[in-house]
């Protein structure tokens, strides 16, 4: 590893480099579902001694733990909108990494580690750590200013796709925070209790104290990203709510418009004496509908003019529009 050698082999070779190896870094790329039969692949590469309990197990919690001169983790990270564990098992002398599919997730954490070229295998631990939480960072910032131009199209124009856009990102927030916060809070655990212990060297210390303090920043990202997509969708509520209250206002006023005119179709539709004896010529009626209806909206349009309350609904329209 300090000369940048990188190599192929299969878990035979692998397992007598690990051997013959003071610094090793091993890299193992299993598939999706593994054979019922399969040797534990810790088993062929002979460190079932070293490895803890839990090492390669699927589907497990977020795992961070020191055995003496060795650790183990279960670290995750964010590829191609979903997570992928990857389960880092380090000693003195050597670096076991592998997870299941596809290997070009880990391959991208791998490369800064070729360019850095780590003196030992704690430092390229903390690497290795360092990047995989760098996926989830940069997925939270992109996913933020992906929120904040969906709300600067929301105040130009109002589409109901951008609700359904907001859902996602609000769900992979969640999934980010969700995945990131007990992991955090494990290695967060670990390290300082770690680093109580007198005998933890001084330069371990400071890595230690490096990653807690990115690992503390990326979470501050994500809720950051929760927030704007709680922020959005109050946003997107607030415009529905102002949208609706103008065609509630609208539909009001026309409403006490027609209201003399429906009052005189329901009193002319009734049939008793007084209509039938009194009110019979059709000056009576013209009189009382269609100059009463007259009067009242004469009346109303002075008063909307009056209270400037027609202009509002006019000067709404046109922040709409824009």
């Amino acid at each position: 590893m300090p000369a940048g050698i990188v190599t192929r082999t299969g878990l035979a070779e692998a397992r007598g480099r690990l051997a013959a190896s003071d610094f090793l870094f091993v890299d193992v790329h299993l598939p999706e579902d593994p054979a019922t039969d399969e040797q534990p692949v810790i088993e062929q590469l002979g460190l079932e001694a070293e490895a803890p309990h839990w090492f390669g197990r699927l589907g497990g919690p977020a795992r961070a733990d020191f055995l003496g001169d060795r650790a183990g983790f279960a670290v995750p990270a964010f590829v191609d909108d979903t997570v992928v564990h990857i389960h880092v098992l380090v000693t003195e002398r050597h670096l076991v990494a592998f997870h299941r599919g596809p290997a070009t997730p880990l391959e991208n954490l791998i490369a800064p580690l070729r360019r850095e070229a780590p003196p030992d295998t704690v430092a390229m631990l903390f690497l290795l750590l360092q990047e995989a939480l760098e996926t989830f960072r940069r997925a939270a910032v992109a996913s933020l200013l992906v929120v904040e131009d969906i709300e600067d199209e929301m105040f130009e124009k109002r589409r109901p796709e951008q609700i359904y856009r907001l859902a996602q990102l609000r769900r992979r927030a969640a999934l980010l925070h969700h995945t990131l916060l007990p992991y955090l809070q494990v290695t967060d655990e670990t390290f300082t209790r770690r680093m109580l212990n007198r005998g933890f060297p001084e330069q371990r210390q400071r890595l230690a104290r490096e990653f807690q303090h990115a690992a503390r920043l990326v979470l501050t990202d994500v809720e950051a990203l929760q927030d704007a997509t709680r922020r959005a969708f109050a946003s997107y509520s607030s415009l529905a709510a102002g949208e609706q209250n103008g065609v509630i206002n609208r539909l009001a006023i026309v409403s006490t418009i027609f209201l003399p005119l429906t009052f005189l179709t329901g009193y002319f539709g009734m049939n008793f004496s007084f209509l039938t004896d009194e009110m019979e010529s059709r000056a009576v009626f013209w009189a009382l509908a269609v100059g009463l209806q007259i009067g009242v909206l004469f009346i109303a349009l002075y008063v909307l003019h009056r209270t400037h309350l027609w202009r509002r609904l006019r000067d709404n329209d046109d922040l709409e529009g824009r």
